[in-house]
């Protein structure tokens, strides 16, 4: 697989993640500074009432929304108030990445809107940075804050042997690419050289029995970028099997 096929997968993955955009004017007014920073929520229940409600969260073009399914400390707050009657609310959401404060109003439960405000934690930044992870924006800190990157996740890449930046911090975060994943794929002998590798096997649902299984079909050298190619063209590893047999050896 090319290179610029694998960025093309992350890229999409990236996409679908619809991450919050909510940086400023270079030199705003008082008044557009406030405006700029602000971010518009809405929360929602699913339309065929099947499934937990969403709280989504806009600034100018784009958008990122969680499920309030009780799965994330920090949103139980939100989940209680935004549950209750008609009438004015307001709720915080605090993360290791910033805090977000949001008011607004429900017309019935799980039915409203408002806006937010956020702070990112300076500190946060700080630790990411002394990492060697980059220093984030206040853009890729409310990202963080929305897909719970920590630091602890960072650490845990870099003891893996790949040290994230930190918009791919947010990648991994997003796709659930944690250190054991990371483990998991190493040991079904798969040479990860990036985090990005990593990302775009998680996208595209490579894991360490699919890794095994090529190597036990007679691919065990293939290459990050080989292996998330098969698994984007459909191969498994029973075909591979099948055609290393008529091709008469291993790979």
């Amino acid at each position: 697989m090319k290179p610029q096929s694998k960025t093309l997968f992350v890229a999409a993955g990236s996409v679908l993640l619809t991450l919050i955009a909510c940086a400023a004017p270079a030199q705003p007014t008082a008044a557009s500074a406030q405006e700029a920073s602000a971010i518009r929520w809405d929360v929602s229940q699913p339309d065929d009432g099947d499934g937990d409600p969403r709280l989504q969260l806009r600034a100018k073009q784009s958008t990122s929304s969680v499920a309030l399914d009780g799965a994330r400390a920090e949103f139980s707050a939100a989940r209680d108030t935004l549950g209750g009657g008609r009438g004015p609310v307001s709720f915080s959401v605090v993360h290791a990445a910033g805090r977000l404060d949001c008011t607004g109003s429900l017309h019935a439960a799980y039915e409203g809107e408002g806006q937010c405000r956020f702070a990112p934690d300076a500190d946060f930044a700080t630790a990411l940075e002394s990492r060697g992870v980059g220093t984030p924006t206040r853009k890729e800190q409310l990202a963080m804050l929305m897909v719970d990157a920590t630091v602890e996740l960072a650490d845990g890449l870099i003891d893996a042997g790949l040290r994230p930046h930190t918009g791919e911090l947010v990648a991994a975060a997003a796709l659930k690419v944690t250190p054991a994943y990371v483990r998991d794929l190493q040991s079904g002998a798969l040479r990860l050289t990036s985090i990005n590798d990593a990302i775009a096997c998680k996208a595209l649902g490579v894991d360490r029995d699919y890794v095994r299984g090529l190597a036990e079909a007679g691919y065990a050298k293939l290459s990050s970028d080989q292996v998330i190619s098969m698994k984007a063209l459909g191969i498994t590893p029973d075909y591979a099997r099948s055609m290393n047999a008529a091709a008469g050896g291993t790979q």
